[in-house]
């Protein structure tokens, strides 16, 4: 592919990139898809938007480039905006968030994204809410609206903060504004579920005046893709919900609605007899039907379930209500890549029962977007093997193509140790102790930050008791559930520390394992203590037995896999420059076991170790 078939705005190209943008061209001109696993710092956001523009501009396609992220929109609009400004370009771009958080009305963010959906609804059709009524008028934009939407023909490419901003002036809905954009946009920049809910998707593309045939799809950070959709097509219930659900319909007086949720919660109670807590069981569609059904027109309930959400929406916006009537739509849904969970957990009040629709096959919502769609490339530095993600995510027509890390090798000391053990037949106050010991020397070792990643914040705990104990240098720790205030003021003083030295302990999946950069002296060395594999409960079971009959790779594709792509995100924080040079450690026995060292990028070099601390300091001392 020549220089002239993408648009590039920088001074040159880096190795590995010019092989990425004349892949992203080829399946562009041959209509084909591309999974590409391209490291950190190759430049994956512009070698994928350069020819994509170049091509959407040509034959008349728009783009979507999808990211669960939100510091990645900014990214992708920066580029963009790049790229119009070197080649006087004239086409228009922006970016969407969710319309939750869009939305101007005070308190909205309490809400889940359920209710917020049918709350909005709701507002909109009752013209009870003034910032839609000020931008839409019978179905068209208002003068006003118009009138601004006009001048982001001139302000453009908007980030979501620049457009929210100019709406809030103006008093208008955000989200409908950023529709009017995406209406004359060649490149839209927005979340995953946009084109993979199914519920969201067709509504989307109709409000936006786009087909899907002529839409190229960028997936990027594509690794977290499977996960995501799974959890967009999984619903919950529980007896606390229902209970609530209850405590719901008698504020109304809704004596039918209380009979139907007074059934629902007899089922779930029957179905739970004679389990413990912490046990869980699989169950048939039948199992929770079947009784509901002989006392109940069970489509009836579900409707008549939703009616009464609308009303108590009305008073306070969320409702438990409209989760549980969701839930029930949802419930009679196929069989295959499903599986359906009973649980009874450990509540505040005491025991609760847990009811899970859980999607087990993201390829349910993915397969047929990818195939309707003229091309799809999906990105990330983390992505192998790229062969699973083509299976799980129902990727036909494709190629896979994959990258070698563009930073001299030199720059990064792998070192595996292999001794301690996170497994949890093993775990023990005394291997804790020995992680600490290791940890802290390798810590101070270091001339400059280190983080310490754990597969959870229960062994974080634990081998903080004893790290804080030896450690010599500041010591800083991630909680569950970090604002993001929090987490930027945690990493900014973390920063702070560059020249003598700081810790900062954190989770694998955690705030910090993805979407932050710490360039140059910022982060010498990353320890990955452990395997972030998830508890063998049933959906993992569901899971790896699900994919060795579709795949005959169940333990990979369900277990293994997955947990040695978080260990390699979490790895990746260290060394995202050309210039970066820093230590990665992996400590776990584990690792040094075929099993598991098959899974190291084959480009990577490794070495197993247990002189770690002399090997550091002539690392560090060349």
């Amino acid at each position: 592919m020549s220089e002239t078939n993408y648009y590039f705005p920088y001074d040159e190209v880096r190795p590995e990139q010019d092989k990425l943008l004349k892949n992203i061209g080829i399946s562009l001109s041959m209509g084909e898809n591309l999974i590409a696993h391209a490291p950190t710092g190759l430049g994956k956001t512009i070698a994928a938007l350069g020819p994509a523009l170049y091509y959407a501009i040509k034959h008349d396609k728009t783009i979507l480039f999808l990211t669960g992220r939100h510091t990645q929109h900014k990214i992708a609009i920066d580029t963009l905006r790049e790229i119009k400004r070197k080649y006087d370009l004239n086409f228009n771009s922006t970016s969407i968030i969710g319309k939750k958080w869009m939305c101007l009305v005070p308190g909205i963010n309490m809400m889940n994204s359920g209710d917020f959906s049918e709350y909005c609804k709701k507002v909109r059709e009752d013209k009870k809410c003034d910032f839609f009524t000020k931008t839409k008028k019978n179905l068209e934009f208002t003068i006003d609206a118009k009138a601004l939407l006009s001048t982001f023909d001139v302000i453009n490419p908007l980030t979501t903060e620049k457009l929210i901003d100019y709406s809030a002036e103006k008093g208008m809905c955000p989200y409908e504004i950023s529709i009017g954009v995406a209406k004359k946009s060649k490149v839209i920049v927005t979340d995953y579920y946009y084109m993979f809910h199914p519920k969201i998707s067709a509504s989307f593309l109709k409000k936006i005046g786009k087909e899907i045939e002529d839409i190229i799809i960028i997936v990027d950070e594509a690794h977290g893709l499977p996960e995501r959709v799974k959890n967009l097509a999984t619903e919950n219930l529980s007896s606390v919900s229902v209970l609530r659900g209850i405590q719901e319909a008698k504020k109304l007086g809704f004596e039918n609605v209380i009979e139907y949720l007074n059934g629902i919660q007899d089922v779930l109670l029957d179905l739970s007899k004679g389990m413990t807590v912490g046990e869980e069981k699989l169950i048939k569609k039948e199992d929770f039907t079947a009784e509901l059904k002989i006392k109940f027109d069970y489509e009836q309930m579900s409707s008549d379930i939703h009616f009464v959400s609308d009303s108590m929406k009305e008073m306070q916006k969320k409702s438990y209500l409209g989760s549980i009537a969701k839930f029930l739509d949802l419930w009679t849904g196929q069989d295959d890549g499903f599986a359906r969970i009973l649980t009874l957990k450990k509540g505040f009040r005491g025991p609760f029962v847990s009811l899970s629709y859980r999607c087990l096959d993201p390829s349910v919502l993915t397969k047929k977007v990818i195939d309707d769609s003229y091309s799809s490339i999906f990105m990330s530095g983390t992505l192998l093997p790229t062969h699973m993600y083509k299976e799980l995510l129902g990727v036909d027509n494709s190629r896979e193509v994959v990258f070698s890390n563009p930073f001299p090798k030199n720059n990064k000391l792998n070192l595996v140790i292999p001794k301690t053990t996170t497994k949890y037949s093993k775990r023990s106050d005394e291997q804790y102790n020995n992680i600490s010991k290791i940890c802290e020397e390798i810590t101070d070792a270091v001339p400059g930050n280190s983080v310490i990643f754990f597969p959870s914040y229960f062994i974080l705990d634990q081998v903080k008791k004893y790290f804080t104990t030896r450690c010599q240098k500041t010591v800083f720790t991630e909680i569950p559930k970090m604002l993001k205030a929090e987490k930027q003021d945690l990493l900014e003083r973390f920063k702070g520390y560059k020249e003598i030295g700081a810790v900062l302990l954190a989770v694998t999946s955690g705030s910090f394992s993805e979407g932050i950069d710490l360039p140059g002296d910022l982060l010498k060395c990353v320890v990955v203590v452990g395997l972030p594999l998830s508890p063998p409960n049933l959906e993992i079971k569901s899971l790896i037995n699900y994919y060795d009959m579709k795949y005959g790779k169940g333990w990979d594709y369900g277990y293994l896999f997955p947990a040695f792509n978080k260990t390699l995100q979490s790895a990746g924080r260290c060394i995202r420059s050309e210039t970066d040079r820093g230590v990665i450690v992996f400590l776990d026995e584990r690792y040094a076991w075929k099993n598991y060292s098959r899974c190291f990028p084959e480009d990577w070099v490794m070495e197993t170790t247990l002189d770690y601390k002399e090997k550091i300091d002539e690392f560090f001392n060349i």
